[in-house]
């Protein structure tokens, strides 16, 4: 048995670890303007690696690194934590930071909404100091436990919430005087646990058959929960060792297609208390083996699913198990895996003949990722978070095309966005002919949910950019003074044949000072609305556009009307210096 960091959940930590480093990057809100089409043109991204208080982190590592694997650039930064690299492509990257004992500080969504950058971008990545967990692991007549794994769990992160997709986990063994010390940790709340690793089937621990011990001596439902904030060291997370043998589950993966399990499968064993998960485990069945077990297994409910990767390219996955140990070992599990859903689709590139739009940036189609996100609101129940980190955004071939892999069974939207200063994204459809039509998709597919079950494989989406984006650069007008509190800029469409249109809702986050930036925007006429924002408000660019918020969408647009303030927006123009009273939170 071995910590929720095998194979697949070490590729799952790893993912999320880049998304959150290119994430602390800020880009300035004007965007040059941009000219020429030569898709084969070289760039630079550069910026600086500064702490939580602003000040540079010298001789610090930054990688770069295309979206989706590939080449890769390294530069170190300078005394001033300044960094420069050149010659780049025109493809979308992700930016991380190497900081021994360094987190980067998460992703804000309303600064910046994309979370990839091109070249020809400067950058501002902030990291936080991390915090640090340590402590004594002692048998009950209070000599040491030497070699034992800690494991340092996040349960909830620094605002509160819930760890996406799977439980990010830190871990440390015991030295011989049975102390641990974990530290690199995001602020947060954690548990500490100590406990055996399942290695292979051929090697021995003493602590294999051994349930979890939690901090202070407790099994998971009694475990103390231990908060860290940026920097902190908290000592003293002692752990008094039960040294209680647990129970095993036994079983087996089967498949239907013959050679599903020719890679071995990876099972997780995730413990459920409350209705949430927490911590888990892994067990792996070999290629030919006759199955799986856990041993050291507490009593309480987990949730068991199986996966296995393809060289094919793909995921198969089980569906979600539900079992209870309670007193006694389980045997005779059987998990059936399956194929994982996809969706392929191309990207078209609308060209526009007037005069004001000619010689203008097209896209570059290696800039352009597309992601399929999950409606939050309506997931099964039993199927554990981690599975919607399978279906990872990617980024179309030269010829436009895409194929969205390893959609969990449920409902999704499509994200997207040009890089290119005067290109919008125009729309997401089915059309008629597609597979997806014929099993009654919605054709709209940014204004509704597109609905896949295990092995469904649709095709013939079509994402639509068109020439003609307008941009908007301004500031919010305020009685105050310079004193301005977080606020938002919307926009709406102010034609009535055109207020259905998701892709013409907008919203930008403002500078301290007030000014702000939309770009990317259909020509037309808009309702221009500034509001402070509301303790929940977060991620609004998105929410505006999830195809469910169809109130908040109307909201927007009463409030538009009632503040009469409008922007005719033409086709590749900037209008700059644009004015926006502040309109009182309701």
């Amino acid at each position: 048995m071995s910590m929720t960091g095998s194979r697949h959940h070490h590729y799952l930590f790893t993912l999320l670890a880049a998304v959150l480093g290119c994430a602390t990057i800020v880009c300035a809100q004007s965007v040059p303007d941009e000219t020429g089409n030569d898709a084969n043109s070289k760039g630079t991204i550069s910026g600086r690696v500064v702490n939580e208080s602003g000040q540079p982190l010298p001789f610090t590592q930054v990688s770069v690194s295309g979206y989706g694997g590939g080449q890769g650039w390294v530069a170190t930064t300078d005394a001033d934590g300044n960094f420069q690299l050149t010659n780049l492509p025109p493809i979308a990257y992700l930016i991380s930071v190497a900081a021994a004992g360094y987190v980067p500080r998460p992703r804000d969504p309303d600064v910046n909404p994309i979370g990839y950058y091109h070249a020809g971008d400067t950058v501002r990545l902030e990291m936080m100091k991390g915090g640090v967990i340590t402590g004594t692991v002692t048998k009950a007549n209070g000599e040491p436990v030497v070699s034992i794994k800690v494991d340092a769990y996040l349960v909830r992160d620094y605002k509160g919430q819930r760890p996406r997709y799977s439980n990010p986990v830190r871990s440390q063994q015991t030295d011989d005087r049975g102390i641990y010390r974990i530290y690199g940790l995001a602020p947060g709340t954690y548990i500490v646990s100590a406990r055996g690793e399942f290695v292979s089937n051929y090697e021995v621990s003493p602590f294999n058959d051994k349930t979890p011990t939690f901090a202070p001596s407790s099994p998971r439902d009694t475990a103390s929960e231990i908060t860290v904030n940026v920097g902190d060291e908290v000592a003293d997370v002692d752990i008094r060792y039960r040294d209680e043998t647990g129970h095993s589950i036994s079983g087996r993966v089967t498949s239907a297609k013959a050679d599903a399990l020719e890679q071995g499968v990876d099972i997780s064993l995730v413990s459920v208390l409350n209705g949430f998960e927490q911590t888990g485990v892994d067990a792996y069945q070999r290629p030919g083996a006759p199955g799986f077990t856990f041993n050291g297994v507490a009593d309480g409910e987990y949730e068991m699913i199986a996966q296995t990767y393809s060289p094919a390219g793909s995921w198969s996955v089980s569906g979600a198990q539900r079992i209870k140990v309670s007193g006694a070992d389980i045997t005779g599990v059987e998990l059936s895996i399956k194929p994982l859903a996809s969706i392929a689709g191309a990207v078209v590139l609308e060209d526009s003949k007037i005069v004001e739009c000619q010689g203008k940036r097209r896209p570059v189609l290696g800039e352009i990722v597309i992601g399929a996100y999950h409606n939050e609101k309506n997931t099964a129940k039993d199927q554990p978070q981690f599975l919607w980190g399978f279906g990872a955004p990617l980024t179309p071939d030269s010829r436009g095309a895409f194929r969205l892999r390893d959609l969990a069974a449920g409902q999704y939207r499509f994200v997207t966005r040009p890089l290119a200063k005067y290109w919008y994204l125009k729309s997401i459809a089915w059309p008629t002919l597609s597979k997806a039509a014929q099993a009654n998709q919605p054709l709209d597919a940014a204004r509704s949910w597109t609905t896949v079950n295990a092995g469904d494989s649709f095709s013939g989406l079509v994402i639509t950019f068109a020439a003609g984006a307008t941009s908007l650069q301004g500031r919010i007008e305020t009685t105050k003074g310079n004193l301005l509190p977080r606020a938002f800029v919307y926009l709406a469409p102010a034609e009535p044949e055109k207020r259905e249109d998701i892709l013409r809702y907008f919203a930008a986050l403002a500078e301290n000072d007030g000014s702000f930036a939309v770009g990317n925007v259909p020509p037309g006429r808009y309702w221009v609305l500034a509001k402070p924002a509301a303790e929940s408000d977060s991620n609004m660019l998105s929410k505006l556009r999830l195809p469910d918020e169809t109130e908040l969408r109307a909201k927007i647009l009463r409030e538009g009307e009632l503040a009469k303030t409008t922007a005719e927006l033409k086709p590749c123009q900037n209008l700059t210096d644009y004015r926006v009273p502040l309109r009182a939170i309701e």
